[in-house]
């Protein structure tokens, strides 16, 4: 897809084949090897890598019709991890977005602590960290002059030398907002679920999903050097998509499009983001006729559940 179809946004339910790496969806039946590793972690055998905290943020759009439409990315195949994958924008916390305090809006990080479950340093550099990679990864900045305001267009060069400069981590997220005299606006920021990759993998990340609306004026651009395409698509449709074997997503991004796409609007989806709280789920082996799979949150079942029938 051509920078102009995303920055114009494309036509409602457009989507990319990835060509590669479908994953089975929920229920995903597990290799017996894989099963048998988990029983291993699990028994204290082998000591699981260590996760390093990471923030995602499913950008939001209404469709024509008014539904969410969300903001996906397809990560390079030769990534070392999800390669292929069709994700949201971000990754994990730059150890300086815990530099120090930047102008601030919206809930205070003590408030942001007991939502996500952190210690308040961590909640911060999470926020800061959620804002900064949405601007890496799709040119979106959830930021503003005043507490009121946001930037209403980064589609200029002095703005993309900072995006590559941030991305390629020459600049500092804290520096860039400080530099530019603007304020993080969290309050455009909400928290939806948090995923703690399972025992048995080699690379694990503790990722706290947040969501936002696009903001007025502000457009996405085909940036990310992590990704080999971009696509706006409706929350509904993606999961769809996915269960054709036409995008390939882990279950994580799955289950959150399934979500999501219950939802009537974007801000439907926002507000309801409002009342959650973290508690961060790790998936593990559990039966599946003969076989395993790996478990999800409880709140999910039923909604897979009716799908699958």
């Amino acid at each position: 897809m051509s920078a102009d179809g995303v920055a114009g946004g494309g036509a409602a339910g457009d989507t990319f084949r990835s060509g590669r790496g479908v994953v089975p969806l929920p229920p995903v039946q597990l290799p017996a090897k894989l099963a048998d590793l988990a029983v291993e972690y699990a028994d204290g055998r082998r000591e699981p890598a260590a996760p390093r905290d990471a923030a995602t943020v499913v950008v939001l759009r209404p469709g024509t019709d008014g539904a969410p439409e969300v903001y996906l990315l397809r990560r390079q195949v030769s990534m070392a991890f999800a390669g292929g994958m069709c994700v949201f924008p971000g990754g994990g916390v730059d150890p300086r977005d815990y530099d120090h305090t930047v102008a601030w809006a919206g809930p205070s990080p003590a408030e942001w602590a007991a939502r996500l479950g952190t210690a308040e340093d961590v909640a911060r550099a999470l926020v800061c960290a959620a804002v900064r990679e949405t601007f890496e990864e799709s040119g979106v900045l959830l930021a503003g002059t005043s507490a009121d305001s946001v930037v209403a267009d980064t589609t200029g060069d002095d703005w993309e030398a900072d995006r590559v400069a941030l991305e390629s981590r020459e600049l500092a997220m804290t520096d860039f907002l400080d530099r530019r005299g603007l304020v993080l606006r969290t309050d455009l920021l909400g928290i939806w679920s948090g995923w703690l990759t399972p025992v048995f993998e080699p690379k694990r990340y503790r990722t706290w999903f947040f969501v936002a609306q696009l903001p007025e004026g502000q457009v996405t651009r085909d940036v990310s050097s992590e990704s080999s395409e971009v696509v706006w698509v409706g929350a509904a449709a993606a999961a769809d998509a996915a269960d054709a074997g036409e995008l390939a997503m882990l279950p994580p991004t799955y289950l959150t499009c399934l979500e999501v796409g219950t939802h009537a609007t974007p801000a439907e989806v926002v507000a309801a983001s409002r009342d959650r709280t973290v508690v961060m789920f790790t998936p593990e082996v559990e039966p599946l006729g003969d076989g395993f799979t790996l478990s999800m949150p409880d709140r999910l079942r039923p909604l897979v559940a009716a799908r699958r029938a």
